[in-house]
């Protein structure tokens, strides 16, 4: 029978080269014998001694004390301390490496120092050892380190390592690391390179120096399940040079760099892990790199929350959560050729959610949140492309803005609530925007400049504060089948040549409808009556237009804009033209007349009075307060006071960027497009919101009150909103105020003034009042309400366009209409009031 054999070593005070025993005890060796039952007990000089002398399955209890020995596990032995006295066996030479284990032997309970930097404390070489409960507390060049094949299983280790790495595993190497710490490392926590492959469960790594969880080098892997990394001065996990990682329930947290770095082919799965708490990029990739996210969350991060870097790099997401930044920076960042899927994914409480720069560079989110968005959801720039598909993006400043050339993609069955333009389509971006709805939008639910396209299927627009589509400088938008509900300030806004204008710049409508009139009609936001006429698809087939083709739209694209050939007389005629505004008429006289007669003075060689051009237009919508800011500007040009006197049309979503400086980049643009003409701020208390804090309004005045000293004869500039809101305006903005001579108030229309719009509409249109038609109209406009929202000359054309949408219900109904029947609207045809 099997017996067990105590070998008893009684160490002393006795010098061995450089190792020591300081300790009085015994180290018992017992063994299991395979033929009888024998017992030998010996004294030994050192532990090394025991170690020689026992053989695999020996165990050998180390009784408390110090030894200064280097000790090497050639044999399949258990090494242990005394049971009930953890630390009290201290391995500590005086240099080289404490403990060597080359054989599937268990160590256990011992406390490991080392003192050479150019050394391990432990090293595992062969076998599959078992390290249990040990404490290592050295200044070494690693805590722990395994290498050159070795498969040991680490289990409640202690590493404690303020020179080095805390564990490496490194050449090939294997190891299986369950509930150990690295509490402290003056370089990584965890370093895999050269092929090594370990497996942390249940592992902490905190105050290292270097990064948390290193591993680069081809071939080279780590697995951790169930790990937190914390308070480390560089990266919380680092993958690179082709290497992999898989984290599971992990935690990243308190790291002074990025929370997750990939970099040169890296490859890294995170399932069920949560990133916070980051100062910097709570996930960062370069170089090709990969990355698999599932449910995991990433919060509290300065700057993005992942930032993807290069072409061939790409990340996919499912079920993730980013949120809580607590820095200016997008939430997402890609750029430079990367590619980001989010699939049921939440982005909320951040600056910006997702920003995609440059060509190449593409975002694909699906069913998704983009929530409480400081600045904009989504921005695509330099060529990049999104496509987003049945996403929702609530409380965002801008839902989405594709920015300029080359930049698209698409948003599909997607819907924008809360915001104050729903999406942005700006210098020459070209997005398609199918299925989508904005829901109360403060300003626009859809808004094309600067030369921009994109193309609107099936998109519904509701609630808006503002309009519905508003499309300027004669971009070619294409719209179908969209629709507009409730929309303040009108359903559609076309700017500078709506559909199918003359001189190219054309949208083109297809089947758009409003709650306005049953079908689109080229909408203009000023109700002042002109000559001038756009084609449209709808039943009327031309609607006056409200003002000119802009000229600051042919100077924003680089083509000079002819100079005005009407003199100052003739222009002044077509405002007497204008139905109402009689006080508006005066005060441009006025100023006309001063200018005027300031030309002459000079022309005589006398002094002129100094004549303040810039201009406050209060009122409220469609009172005409941007079709006399037009001629406005065409008068000084005739004067000769402007070089042009084109009108540039701007409101806050134009002037005011996401970021410190971008703000100025865009006013001084804004600026610049207007030189020889008229910038006209619409809707301008915008930039002065009362409940500022960090808004970047403020740099948009103080830019453009520097612009307007610094060129104040190359361009007169006329800010424009509701009245109430603009006294607050300049009252919190005195250097604004300072600058403008005079303020010009438009009233509301009367209904004698509406009435008279609506039968310039009908003559423009060959139609005529019937008997009582007119009577029941003045009757109409005064019965109908007037909140603060009412469209005075607006409301006028649209009530026309709905008599004419009932009029042609009514007459199609006849067999053989006559000439009367088809230009006669009467008191019927008129809409139910609201």
């Amino acid at each position: 029978m099997d017996a067990p054999n105590h070998i008893r070593l009684n160490p002393r005070s006795t010098r061995w080269g450089h190792s020591y025993a300081m300790a009085q005890g015994t180290v018992q060796v017992m063994h299991t014998g395979t033929s009888r039952w024998r017992r030998r007990t010996g004294e030994y000089a050192s532990l090394a001694a025991a170690l020689e002398a026992a053989a695999d399955g020996d165990v050998l209890t180390v009784a408390p004390g110090t030894y200064r020995e280097n000790l090497v596990v050639q044999r399949a032995v258990t090494l242990r301390g005394p049971e009930g006295s953890p630390g009290s066996v201290r391995i500590a030479p005086v240099d080289g490496v404490p403990l060597t284990v080359r054989a599937s032997a268990v160590v256990q309970d011992l406390h490991v120092e080392g003192q050479d930097a150019a050394a391990p404390a432990v090293l595992v070489e062969e076998g599959t050892p078992e390290l249990v409960d040990l404490r290592v507390m050295t200044r070494s060049a690693a805590g722990i380190e395994v290498r050159d094949g070795a498969r040991p299983t680490v289990r409640r280790c202690t590493v404690d390592n303020p020179a080095g790495v805390g564990i490496a595993v490194l050449d090939g190497a294997g190891a299986a690391a369950e509930e150990c710490e690295v509490v402290a490392a003056g370089q990584s926590g965890v370093a895999v390179r050269g092929g090594g492959r370990p497996r942390l469960e249940r592992c902490r790594v905190h105050h290292a120096s270097g990064v948390g969880l290193s591993v680069t080098g081809e071939n080279s892997s780590l697995e951790a399940v169930g790990c937190e990394v914390y308070e480390v001065r560089g990266s919380g996990v680092q993958v690179t040079s082709r290497a992999t990682a898989h984290l599971t329930d992990c935690d990243v947290h308190r790291t002074t760099a990025d929370g997750v770095t990939l970099d040169t082919d890296a490859v890294l799965t995170l399932a069920d892990c949560r990133i916070h708490d980051v100062p910097e990029n709570a996930v960062d990739l370069r170089s090709r790199s990969v990355l698999t996210l599932t449910r995991t969350t990433v919060r509290q991060f300065g700057r993005n929350g992942l930032s993807v870097w290069d072409p061939g790099t790409r990340v996919d997401a499912n079920q993730c959560e980013i949120f809580d930044s607590t820095g200016d920076y997008p939430a997402v960042w890609v750029s430079d050729g990367a590619t980001v899927v989010l699939e049921s994914c939440r982005v909320h409480d951040v600056p910006d959610a997702l920003f995609v720069l440059d060509r190449g560079s593409r975002a694909d989110v699906v069913d998704s949140d983009l929530t409480q968005v400081r600045n904009t959801a989504v921005s695509v720039s330099d060529g990049a492309t999104a496509q987003l598909d049945d996403c929702r993006i609530k409380d965002a400043a801008t839902g989405a803005w594709f920015r300029d050339h080359g930049s698209g993609g698409t948003l599909n069955g997607c819907t924008v609530d809360g915001t104050q333009t729903g999406v942005i389509v700006t210098k020459g971006a070209d997005p398609t925007i199918e299925r989508c709805t904005v829901t109360s939008p403060t300003e626009a639910g859809f808004y094309v400049s600067a030369g921009a396209r994109g193309t609107f299927h099936n998109c519904r627009v509701t609630g808006s504060e503002g309009y519905g589509f508003h499309v300027i400088d004669g971009c070619r938008t294409t719209l179908r089948k969209c629709r507009t509900e409730r929309c303040a300030r009108g359903g559609y806004e076309f700017a500078d040549g709506g559909p199918s204008a003359p001189g190219g710049g054309a949208a083109t409508v297809e089947d758009c409808t409003s709650d306005e009139s049953a079908s689109l009609k080229t909408a203009a936001p000023e109700p002042a009556v002109q000559t001038a006429t756009v084609a449209s698809p709808g039943l009327l087939g031309s609607i006056p237009g409200q003002r000119a083709a802009d000229q600051g739209a042919a100077a924003a694209t680089g083509a000079e804009p002819e100079k005005p050939a009407r003199t100052s007389q003739a222009v002044l005629g077509e405002l007497d033209a204008l139905v109402g505004l009689d006080s508006v008429k005066r005060e441009v006289r006025q100023l006309t007349d001063m200018i005027e007669v300031g030309r002459r003075r000079q022309q005589a060689g006398l002094k002129a009075a100094s004549a303040r051009r810039h201009l406050v237009f209060t009122g409220s919508p469609g009172t005409g307060k941007t079709t006399v800011a037009r001629l406005y500007g065409e008068i000084l040009a005739s004067l000769g006071v402007l070089e042009k006197g084109h009108l540039v049309e701007v409101s806050r979503v134009d002037l005011v960027g996401e970021h410190i400086g971008s703000t100025a980049i865009r006013t001084q643009e804004a600026f610049d497009r207007a030189r020889g003409g008229v910038l006209f701020i619409d809707e301008a208390y915008a930039l002065s919101p009362e409940d500022s804090g960090r808004d970047f309004g403020r740099e948009a005045i103080d830019t453009l009150v520097k612009l307007m000293e610094d060129h104040r004869e190359a361009v007169v500039v006329i800010v424009a909103g509701y009245t109430a809101e603009m006294e607050r305006f300049l009252s919190v903005n005195p250097g604004v105020a300072s600058r403008f001579s005079r303020t010009i108030t438009f009233g509301d229309y009367g209904s004698d003034e509406l009435l008279r719009i609506v039968e310039q509409q009908a003559e423009e249109h060959e139609y005529r009042l019937g008997p009582g038609a007119a009577e029941e109209l003045r009757t109409y406009f005064t019965d109908l309400p007037k909140g603060p929202t009412f469209g005075n000359g607006r409301t006028a054309r649209q009530t026309f366009e709905a008599m004419v949408e009932r009029h042609a219900s009514r007459v199609a109904q006849l067999a053989e209409p006559s000439t009367d029947d088809l230009t006669l609207l009467y008191a019927e045809d008129l809409p139910t009031l609201p």
